[in-house]
């Protein structure tokens, strides 16, 4: 009876070492959430199978790195607006110390330089239905931003082809998204560069998510050097036709698996200095790979992914079959980088500059459009500039018989308050001013009107008085409203 029972004991402190293996020693300290959507059965364009297992393959990977996870797969605009809402209460109920992390496969698109996930029921018939059926990925971003985190993890499966017809004048792929111009500690993914298309992948999984599952199991990596492995795996499964990209502001350590300070070995090649900054110039990374093989070359300045590496590979190793590739993702970047200003700027001088430079671009009509936009913005602004005073000058100077009256060279009630702004007049408004006889002064036509003569003459010259001190009143301090709210424009 005793063997049995001590059998049991023994494979059950199995099964805890392994969970104890398994599990992030880190997610002790802190806690995990996690939303994974997965859209598949679009209703209106071919569905994506990949999507659906992108999501499966996600939602184990993250539950055994110690995340609660929520999935949710085929939402529609609502439902999605709905699980993003809850999933941020949770995170919001859970504290500071919380990891939050989103997983997306689906459907993505840039509509003037808006970046959009798209829900299953997405039916659109103009570019101009995008922002009414989808939901904005700055609103994702901003939804969890606004709450205190340890960090937000944001892997975007979203680059996919566009499929709808009726969107031939939207940009390919999305548009490029700095997370260091939001709220720190975020970290968002792109499953390949920004402005390109990702390919859905001819297994069970796209090439993305299918190295994500590999990847990120390996323990002590550090979020920053998963990635950059991901993106190595990628070009290499894709012949280099897709290459992933992410922006980093996090101001934590994060590691899916374990929590040990032992460094993980360096992809072949690489040492720290070409791991070390983005900010190297072309010169510092012509010094660094002068003398390797094309192909540890061609792997380290994949794994930066850097407008300065790229450069200087191709200068390098112009000959190399993988330069023109290169090329061709270089030239893309300096373009989205330029998109990106153009469109954070948000000028006529910012759209302005685009075209000079990328006019033939598949971003040129829509940097057209928000040109115009903008011109048209501003078209009434140098005229409501220059029509401010003008509310002065009418209340200095009436134009017509009904509205404040002219006076008179001597005011008719000495006791009413001096006219010192009448006084001060420039002359160019006195001209304004109609003879009496053409244009009868205010005073005598409240006096035509009256009843019959029947009250003593001093009491209708005081009547006249004081309705002219009245009028003359409200006249000044119109003028007073109207060049206070000058000085404010």
């Amino acid at each position: 009876m005793r063997r049995p029972v001590f059998s049991n004991l023994l494979l059950a402190s199995g099964f805890f070492a392994l969970a104890q293996l398994m599990t992030p020693t880190g997610a002790a300290a802190e806690a995990r959430l996690a939303l994974v959507i997965g859209q598949s059965a679009y209703r209106t364009v071919p569905e994506l199978p990949n999507a659906a297992n992108d999501a499966k393959g996600m939602t184990e990977l993250l539950g055994n790195a110690g995340f609660t996870v929520t999935t949710a797969a085929n939402l529609a605009q609502s439902e999605m607006r709905a699980a993003i809402s809850d999933f941020a209460g949770k995170v919001s109920a859970s504290g500071a110390d919380t990891v939050a992390l989103v997983f997306y496969a689906g459907h993505g698109l840039q509509i003037d330089g808006e970046n959009y996930l798209v829900p299953v029921d997405l039916d659109p018939k103009r570019e101009a239905d995008i922002p009414l059926q989808g939901v904005r990925l700055n609103d994702l971003l901003n939804t969890l931003g606004a709450l205190p985190t340890r960090a937000r993890i944001f892997m975007l499966d979203a680059c996919r082809n566009n499929p709808f017809p009726a969107l031939s004048g939207a940009g390919h792929g999305l548009a490029i998204v700095d997370t260091k111009a939001g709220a720190p500690g975020s970290f968002i993914s792109y499953s390949t560069s920004p402005g390109a298309e990702a390919e859905d992948g001819n297994g069970i999984d796209s090439p993305y998510t299918t190295a994500a599952l590999t990847i990120a199991k390996q323990p002590n990596l550090p979020i920053e050097e998963v990635f950059k492995r991901i993106r190595v795996a990628v070009a290499q499964s894709t012949d280099g036709r897709q290459i992933p990209w992410e922006s980093s502001s996090l101001t934590t350590d994060f590691k899916f698996f374990g929590e040990s300070s032992d460094q993980p070995p360096a992809l072949p090649g690489a040492n720290s200095m070409a791991l070390a900054s983005a900010t190297r110039s072309v010169e510092d990374w012509r010094k660094d790979l002068q003398g390797k093989p094309a192909k540890v070359a061609y792997e380290l300045v994949i794994t930066e992914d850097t407008v300065p590496a790229y450069q200087a590979y191709i200068e390098l190793y112009a000959q190399d079959a993988q330069t023109p590739r290169l090329r061709t993702v270089l030239e893309r970047r300096r373009q989205m980088l330029a998109w990106e200003r153009a469109v954070s700027i948000n000028t006529r001088a910012s759209f302005e500059a685009y075209l000079a430079n990328w006019d033939n671009s598949d971003l040129a009509a829509t940097a057209r459009r928000l040109l115009l936009r903008v011109q048209n913005r501003n078209y009434g602004q140098p005229v409501a500039a220059a029509a401010a005073p003008a509310p002065v000058a009418v209340a200095m100077a009436p134009t017509c018989p009904c509205s404040t009256p002219s006076p008179p060279a001597t005011p008719v009630n000495p006791s009413v308050a001096p006219k010192k702004r009448v006084d001060d007049t420039p002359p160019k408004r006195k001209v304004v001013e109609t003879p009496p006889k053409r244009r009868p002064p205010p005073e005598e036509i409240v006096y035509e009107r009256a009843p019959p003569p029947g009250p003593p003459p001093g009491a209708v010259m005081q009547g006249i008085g004081i309705g002219i001190g009245i009028g003359m009143g409200m006249g000044g301090r119109g003028g007073d409203h109207y060049r206070g709210d000058y000085r404010r424009y």
